[in-house]
């Protein structure tokens, strides 16, 4: 009789293991229902340190793609605000990063980079402010991530670009999720309340990829 209720005790803990744990240890390794839409191009840049980063750089890491200039005077600085918002909520995790591409390689050097990314609050150490050559940039953000960004002297500022934010997953695979008609997003609004909920959401989901 001991030894029946010892198999059935045995057979109940691997019953109840199997209901509550085997399937969270399997969507560990489950891609979740985010879509991909392209794959993040290769890159070279400089950041506020002075250093070269590279694409390498984010490997194994989910990190948000933004251009942007440091005196915008329209939309960078409610972009930069919600990506402070952003980087808090993920503060600390070494698997999050940030790449915030200058378009004004004139006014934004290391140093005028070094001083926007701490008056904003930029304190996570894999948000990069990074800077190269106009052409360079220009081709990254039009032809490459497919973010609208240039030159323009009627545009406030000199420049246009574009206030959405690209999400890019630990293999470097453009991610996004699906609109209420099945449509991928591709982009999320950098601008708005909702744009930074969901792309928070979407970050949490591919981190546990």
């Amino acid at each position: 009789m001991n030894k029946n209720k010892s198999y059935i005790g045995i057979s109940f803990i691997v019953l109840i293991f199997g209901i509550y744990f085997i399937p969270k240890i399997l969507s560990k390794f489950q891609k979740s229902d985010l879509v991909e839409v392209g794959v993040a191009p290769s890159f070279e840049l400089i950041n506020q340190d002075g250093k070269t980063i590279t694409n390498d750089f984010y490997k194994g890491k989910v990190y948000i793609v933004e251009f942007f200039f440091t005196t915008c005077p329209t939309i960078c600085p409610i972009m930069n605000r919600n990506m402070v918002e952003i980087q808090n909520e993920f503060y600390g995790n070494p698997k999050f990063g940030i790449a915030s591409i200058s378009i004004d390689p004139k006014t934004d050097t290391v140093e005028q980079l070094k001083k926007y990314a701490e008056g904003i609050g930029a304190k996570h150490y894999n948000w990069q402010f990074l800077r190269a050559d106009g052409d360079y940039v220009y081709n990254l953000a039009e032809k490459e991530f497919k973010l609208n960004a240039g030159v323009d002297a009627n545009a406030p500022g000199g420049f246009y670009h574009s206030g959405s934010f690209a999400l890019i997953d630990k293999e470097g695979k453009i991610r996004t999720r699906k609109d209420e008609y099945g449509n991928p997003m591709v982009f999320y609004d950098g601008l708005s309340q909702e744009g930074v909920k969901m792309i928070k959401e979407d970050i949490k989901k591919l981190i546990e990829e």
